[in-house]
C-alpha cells in the first residue's frame, strides 16, 4: 500500500506510472491536467462512466429553524437567484449537471417524470402541498443567461420576495412590517465552498440581500452542522438504489429536533414521514420505486435546499497495461473485474 499525503504529489506519482489507475474528482485537473506525454501517446487512457446509481449531489441547505428561512417563498426566491450557469462555466468548465432530485440520475428520481398512479394515491392526502408542475414532471430548475446579471430571474425573485413581505429600500431588501433587512450567514469549511458562497453572495447583493460568508475549520464546521448552529451550509447527499430507515434520519420530523441527525434543514412534514413509511412498507420493486419518487416530490416541493450540482459521470484514468470489460456495472467502475495485460512469451527459433 502506498499512501500520499498531498493530492498533487499523488497525481505526479500516477503520471510516472507508480500506480495503475486513479479516480479523478477535481474538474480543473480533469479539464487541464492530463496533457502529459503518456496521456498524449495513449499510454494513459481516460474514461467517463455513466452509472445507474443516484448521482452524488451538492446542495446549499436552508436551516428552516431560523425565521429568515421559515417562509417557502423566500427559499424559492433564493433558489432563483443562484446562477448555476455562471458558476459551472467559470469554476467547473461546464463539466457538472444539475437536478432538483435527491436521487438524481437514477430510476428513483422524480425530476422530469410525471407521477404514476401509485404516487398519486400516496400523495393524495397531501395534494395541496405538491405543486402541479412537480407532480406532472414539468418543473425545472431556473436557467439563467450565465452572465451573472440575469435580470429576468432577478425580477421573478423580487416578486416572490414581495409576496413574502419584503420590499427594496434603496439597495437594501427589508421586511415590510419590521423594516429589518434580509440577511444571513453562509457557513463554509473548504476553499471550494467559500468560492461558491462568495459567488452566491454577489448574486444576492443585486436583490438587496446581505449574505456573509464565514469560513471555519473542519472541526468547528462539523460541530455547528451537527448542532444545527448555522443559517446555511453546503452539504453533499449520497444515496443508494435501496434507501431505507436512514431516510427518517435525513428528513424525518422526529430527527429535526435531535442534534446529530442529518435533517440539517429542519424539515417537519407529515407528507415526508408518510412517504418514507410507504417506502419501507413496499413489498415489490414497482411499489418501492413509486414510494421513493413520491418522497422525492415532497422534498422538492419544500424547497429546503438549493441544488448546486450533480457529478453525472465517474472520471477515471488508467495506464493502458490495465484492461477492463466493455460492459459497465450499474454501480460504475469495478477494479476487481479488471486485469493486467501480459505480453505473449517470446518464441525462440532454433
Amino acid at each position: 500500500l502506498d499512501f500520499y499525503r498531498e493530492a498533487n504529489g499523488q497525481f505526479e506519482a500516477f503520471k510516472r506510472g507508480l500506480y495503475d489507475f486513479r479516480v479523478e474528482t477535481e474538474p480543473l485537473r480533469w479539464h487541464d491536467g492530463y496533457d502529459f506525454p503518456a496521456a498524449r501517446s495513449g499510454e494513459v487512457i481516460r474514461d467517463t462512466i455513466k452509472t445507474g446509481m443516484p448521482q452524488p449531489s451538492e446542495f446549499l441547505v436552508f436551516n428552516t429553524r431560523r425565521p429568515v428561512f421559515s417562509d417557502i417563498s423566500v427559499r424559492q426566491a433564493l433558489t432563483l437567484l443562484f446562477d448555476f450557469e455562471w458558476i459551472n462555466r467559470n469554476y467547473f468548465f461546464g463539466l457538472y449537471g444539475r437536478s432538483a432530485s435527491y436521487f438524481a440520475g437514477s430510476e428513483l428520481s422524480a425530476y422530469g417524470r410525471a407521477a404514476d398512479q401509485r404516487e398519486r394515491e400516496l400523495l393524495k392526502p397531501f395534494a395541496s402541498q405538491i405543486p402541479a408542475d412537480i407532480l406532472e414532471g414539468s418543473y425545472r430548475l431556473p436557467v439563467t443567461d450565465g452572465s451573472g446579471r440575469d435580470r429576468a430571474t432577478l425580477r421573478s425573485a423580487l416578486n416572490l420576495l414581495s409576496q413574502a413581505g419584503y420590499d427594496l429600500d434603496g439597495t437594501v431588501l427589508r421586511q415590510r412590517s419590521t423594516r429589518a433587512p434580509l440577511a444571513f450567514e453562509i457557513l463554509v469549511t473548504t476553499r471550494d465552498q467559500e468560492r461558491i458562497g462568495v459567488a452566491f453572495a454577489r448574486d444576492l447583493k443585486r436583490a438587496g440581500i446581505e449574505a456573509s460568508v464565514r469560513a471555519v475549520d473542519g472541526v468547528q464546521f462539523d460541530q455547528r452542522r451537527l448542532g444545527f448552529d448555522f443559517d446555511m451550509i453546503q452539504n453533499r447527499y449520497d444515496q443508494s438504489l435501496s434507501p431505507g430507515n436512514e431516510q427518517f434520519f435525513y428528513w424525518g420530523s422526529e430527527a429535526a429536533d435531535h442534534q446529530g441527525t442529518r435533517n440539517y434543514m429542519g424539515a417537519k412534514d407529515p407528507a415526508i414521514d408518510a412517504m418514507i413509511a410507504a417506502m419501507l412498507e413496499a413489498r415489490d420493486h414497482r411499489a418501492f420505486v413509486s414510494a421513493v419518487r413520491a418522497l422525492d416530490r415532497t422534498l422538492m416541493s419544500g424547497f429546503y435546499t438549493i441544488p448546486l450540482f450533480n457529478v453525472q459521470e465517474q472520471w477515471i484514468a488508467r495506464w493502458n497495461r490495465i484492461e477492463r470489460p466493455e460492459a459497465t456495472a450499474l454501480t460504475g467502475y469495478l477494479p476487481e473485474t479488471w486485469w493486467q495485460r501480459t505480453r505473449a512469451p517470446t518464441q525462440v527459433i532454433q
